[in-house]
């Protein structure tokens, strides 16, 4: 996540860079750290931002599913972990995701696939 990102979404938010704190579980320093650029926002705190956006949104009723989206295989449905906690909506925050047909190293590759997916695009959109 870069910096102009995470301070945009921190806005959407409508969190001071205290309240934002707060609710990262750190300090505002790395709040600030990671609006200007001086810290690489961490894995943790991106992914408990893109949730905390998620939820905060009436339109995520509307997102489909992401094995509707991606068409998915009865059988890739049954291997992947979005299908069986029924989070088709949330499957971007899902570790373990088979979206390309095997699950993912870590989360930096996992977000290099998901942010060209129409289910965290659709989630990011203003």
């Amino acid at each position: 996540m870069h910096r102009k990102e995470f301070l945009s979404f921190r806005r959407k938010l409508n969190r001071t860079q205290k309240e934002m704190s707060q609710l990262l579980g750190t300090s505002v320093k790395a709040i600030h750290s990671y609006e200007q650029g001086w810290r690489r926002v961490p894995s943790h705190v991106e992914r408990q931002v893109l949730f905390l956006l998620f939820i905060s949104q009436k339109r995520h009723q509307k997102i489909k599913p992401c094995w509707t989206v991606k068409k998915c295989s009865p059988d890739s449905k049954r291997q992947c972990p979005a299908w069986e906690f029924r989070a088709g909506k949330l499957c971007w925050f899902i570790n373990g995701t088979i979206c390309v047909g095997k699950p993912h190293k870590n989360w930096k590759a996992k977000m290099k696939v998901c942010r060209s997916c129409d289910v965290l695009i659709s989630l990011l959109k203003s």
